[in-house]
């Protein structure tokens, strides 16, 4: 009777989102890993979130999606309007570079797409 009940409770934690997007980081965008923007560095942060709960993997996207959300949550304090992976997540950790490229600028690495229909909102790809 207690495995169902734990299975259930892992299950349901699973799919959970923990990371709340900080005020001013919806401004910040994310672009693809490769070659380095051109566009001012400043800093690069190490950011981690749980990836299991206790013998239960988490989803991998939605551990990608909290470490992107905590990266955009930091770049803000580092005067940094774009940040970019620089390497896979690893043990639910990765790092980012943190670029300033200024108001409305695209930073050529990062190509974003148009999607007509979420009503003109930008996407952009988290790499892979």
């Amino acid at each position: 009777m207690r495995a169902p009940a734990i299975l259930l409770l892992a299950l349901s934690v699973s799919a959970c989102t923990w990371v709340d997007m900080a005020p001013g980081a919806h401004s910040v965008r994310v672009i693809s890993p490769g070659a380095a923007p051109s566009c001012e560095k400043r800093g690069e942060v190490q950011v981690a979130v749980k990836h299991n709960v206790a013998f239960y993997e988490r989803n991998e996207l939605r551990v990608r999606e909290e470490l992107e959300t905590l990266a955009r949550n930091e770049a803000p304090s580092l005067q940094a309007d774009t940040i970019q992976a620089l390497a896979a997540p690893a043990e639910g950790a990765q790092r980012f570079a943190a670029y300033r490229c200024g108001a409305g600028a695209v930073p050529a690495a990062a190509p974003a797409a148009q999607n007509p229909a979420s009503g003109g909102a930008q996407t952009y790809p988290v790499g892979g």
